[in-house]
C-alpha cells in the first residue's frame, strides 16, 4: 500500500494512494478513517491526486537519524575536512543523532537556508517509518515494527557542524528534513538505488546493499537505547556525493520503489 497525507478541499487526511503517480490525472487519493496504523479504514471519500497537495507522510514524535552509515562518504567527509575517521569499513556501531520534529516538511516546500549559514549541504536518504510502539527490537524482528519507507533529506549546516563540534544545529533548522512524497509499505529495502538530482543533474547515485549497518541493525541499536512509537522516522544515512545547495536551486531525491521527492531552495531574506 502506498500511504500519504494530503490537504484536500474538505481538510488534511491520511489517504491511500492508488494508480499511476507518474499520472496524477489517473491516480486517486482514498481518505483512510483517524490513522494509517494497523489495518486501515477507508471513509469512502476520495479525490484526483492532481486535485490534492501533498503534505509530509507522516507526523513524527521524533526523527533519529544514522550517520556515515556509507563507506564511500566517511571517505568524501574524512577527505574534506581532514579527520581521521576510519575510512575504510566505518563503525562497530551505527552513530546516531537527532532532529526535532520542526525540521519535518512535505514534497514541494522550500528548504529554507538560514542567511548566516554557508555551506547547506543536501543529504539524500532512505527513511523508514515505525508502525508500532518497541522497544529492545531484535535486529531479526524489525521489519515486523516498521509501517513502510519513505524519502528523506538530511539538510545539514556544514559551517555550523564543524565550528558547533556536534550536530544537533547544523541539521535542525526549520525545513531541514524533507520527507515524502509517500510511504510504501510493501517493499525490500536490501538493494534499492538511492540517487539525488540537483536542477537535473546527478548528484549521488548508489544503492541501500551498500549500508554499513542494514535496517535490521539500525532498529535493533537505536530501539535498545530509546522506545520508538508510531509514525516515528529514522533516516538511514547518505552516500558519497553531498554538496551544496544554493537559493534558487531544486533537490529531487528519487529511491527505487519509492518515488521521488523535490524541494526548492530559498535563502531567508532573498525573494
Amino acid at each position: 500500500m502506498r500511504l500519504g497525507r494530503i490537504a484536500s478541499p474538505d481538510g488534511v487526511a491520511f489517504v491511500s494512494i492508488e494508480g499511476p503517480t507518474d499520472d496524477p490525472t489517473q491516480a486517486v487519493a482514498k481518505e483512510i478513517a483517524e490513522h494509517p496504523f494497523g489495518t486501515p479504514n477507508f471513509t469512502g471519500r476520495q479525490w484526483p491526486l492532481a486535485d490534492v497537495r501533498l503534505l509530509a507522510p507522516i507526523l513524527a514524535s521524533k526523527v533519529v537519524c544514522v550517520g556515515k552509515n556509507y563507506a564511500a562518504h566517511i571517505a568524501e567527509m574524512a577527505a574534506r575536512t581532514g579527520s581521521d575517521d576510519d575510512t575504510g569499513g566505518g563503525f562497530a556501531d551505527p552513530i546516531i543523532f537527532m532532529k526535532p520534529n520542526t525540521a519535518i516538511i512535505g514534497p514541494n516546500v522550500a528548504i529554507q537556508l538560514p542567511a548566516d549559514a554557508n555551506p547547506v549541504h543536501f543529504e539524500g536518504e532512505l527513511a523508514l517509518v515505525i508502525g508500532r510502539p518497541c522497544k529492545d527490537v531484535p535486529a531479526a524482528r524489525a521489519t515486523e515494527n516498521i509501517l513502510g519507507y519513505t524519502i528523506a533529506n538530511d539538510v545539514s549546516a556544514r559551517d555550523q557542524q564543524r565550528k558547533d563540534g556536534q550536530w544537533t544545529r547544523a541539521k535542525g533548522h526549520d525545513t531541514f528534513c524533507p520527507v515524502g512524497p509517500w510511504i510504501e509499505t510493501e517493499l525490500d529495502p536490501g538493494d534499492l538505488e538511492l540517487r539525488t538530482e540537483v536542477n537535473g543533474e546527478v548528484k549521488q547515485r548508489s544503492r541501500t546493499s551498500l549500508m554499513i549497518h542494514d535496517i535490521g541493525a539500525i532498529v535493533e541499536w537505536i530501539s535498545a537505547v530509546m522506545t520508538l512509537l508510531p509514525g516515528d522516522l529514522i533516516l538511514t544515512g547518505t552516500p558519497e556525493g553531498v554538496g551544496p545547495i544554493e537559493h534558487g536551486d531544486t533537490v529531487s531525491i528519487t529511491v527505487e520503489g519509492i518515488g521521488t521527492l523535490t524541494n526548492p531552495v530559498v535563502r531567508k531574506g532573498k525573494s
